[in-house]
C-alpha cells in the first residue's frame, strides 16, 4: 500500500500547488527534483515574490533505506528498513494581515509491518482575527468529525502542546490539529486514515483562501510590517529549536534546502521588544496560549 499512498500524496502536492498559484495570481512554483543517496528522493516546490505570498514551499518526499543508529535512537524504531513519504507546506505572506499557515501529512512504515500516519494543520496569524480563527478551527473539526468524533478535541490539544515555544511561554499561533503514530483501530481502517490525510491536504488551499480573501489587499504601516517580521522571528525560533522534523533532518544530514524551506525570507529580532499597551499587537500576544476554545470564543 505504501506506493499507493506515495502516489496519492503526489496528487495532493499537485492540487495544492495549482490552487495556490491561482489564489496568488502572480507567483509560480519552481520545482527542484532531488535524489537521496541512501534511497528515494523528492519534489521541492518553492514560490517567491508573488502577489500574495512572499515565500512558500510545498514539498513531497518519498525516502527509504536502512535504519541508522541515530534514527533508532531518536525515533525508537524497531526494524532494519524504513519507508517514509509525505507532503509538507509552509506559506509566508507579504501582508501582515494574512497569516502564516503550515501543513504536514506523512506516512511511515517499517519492514516488520509497523506503520503509522501523522500530520496536521496549524495557523500563525500576525494579528489574530477571532472570526477567522473560529472559522479555521470549525473547518478542521468538520473534517475530523467525518472520521472520529474524538479526533478534533485530541488533536487540538496535541497541537497546543506541540506548537509551543517554552522559552517564550507562548504558542506559535492559534494552533490547529496535530497527530502522530495514528494506526487503524475499530473506528478507522488504514484506508480511512489515508483518506483523512488526503482530506486535510485538499482542505489546505481552501482554508488559506478563506483567510486571505478579505485581508490580502488591506493597507499596512511600517510598524505593522515590523511586527510581521517579529512574529516571523518567533516562527524561526520554534522551527530551529523545537520542531522535531527540522531538528532530525539537520542531525541526519538531510537535504538542507528542503528542510529550511519553512523559514521566511525576512525576519526580525528586537532587544526586549514590548508592544504598546492595549494595541492590536498586545491583544495578539495575550491570546498566544494553550487551551483557548477558538470555536466557542466570544469575539
Amino acid at each position: 500500500m505504501k506506493e499507493t499512498i506515495s502516489q496519492e500524496f503526489k496528487k495532493v502536492q499537485d492540487y495544492i500547488c495549482q490552487e495556490l498559484e491561482a489564489l496568488d495570481g502572480l507567483g509560480k512554483f519552481q520545482e527542484d527534483l532531488w535524489q537521496r543517496e541512501e534511497g528515494g528522493g523528492g519534489r521541492t516546490r518553492i514560490i517567491n515574490h508573488g502577489e500574495l505570498l512572499e515565500k512558500g514551499g510545498v514539498n513531497f518526499s518519498e525516502v527509504f533505506g536502512p535504519v541508522s543508529d541515530l534514527m533508532r535512537q531518536q525515533l525508537g524504531l524497531d526494524g532494519k528498513e524504513f519507508y517514509a513519504t509525505g507532503v509538507s507546506i509552509v506559506l509566508h505572506p507579504k501582508n501582515p494581515h494574512v497569516p502564516i499557515m503550515h501543513m504536514n501529512i506523512r506516512y511511515f512504515e517499517m519492514d516488520n509491518g509497523t506503520y503509522w500516519f501523522g500530520g496536521g494543520i496549524d495557523m500563525t496569524p500576525h494579528y489574530i482575527d477571532f472570526q477567522l480563527a473560529q472559522d479555521f478551527h470549525k473547518s478542521l473539526a468538520q473534517v475530523c468529525d467525518n472520521y472520529d468524533a474524538s479526533f478534533y478535541k485530541k488533536f487540538k490539544i496535541w497541537a497546543d502542546d506541540y506548537f509551543f515555544i517554552p522559552h517564550r511561554n507562548e504558542t506559535r499561533g492559534v494552533g490547529g490539529i496535530f497527530y502522530d503514530h495514528l494506526k487503524a483501530d475499530d473506528n478507522n481502517s488504514k484506508h480511512d486514515l489515508l483518506n483523512f490525510a488526503l482530506d486535510l491536504g485538499r482542505l489546505f488551499p481552501k482554508l488559506y483562501a478563506h483567510q486571505a480573501q478579505d485581508k490580502r489587499n488591506l493597507p499596512f504601516s511600517e510598524k505593522q510590517l515590523q511586527w510581521r517580521n517579529i512574529r516571523r522571528g518567533r516562527y524561526v525560533e520554534f522551527n530551529l529549536v523545537y520542531d522535531r522534523g527540522t531538528k532530525f533532518g539537520l542531525k541526519t544530514a538531510g537535504r538542507i534546502e528542503s528542510i529550511l524551506m519553512s523559514l521566511p525570507e525576512n525576519a526580525s529580532w528586537f532587544y526586549d521588544f514590548s508592544p504598546e499597551e492595549n494595541s492590536e499587537e498586545q491583544n495578539t500576544l495575550n491570546h498566544l496560549r494553550k487551551g483557548v476554545d477558538w470555536i466557542g470564543i466570544k469575539k
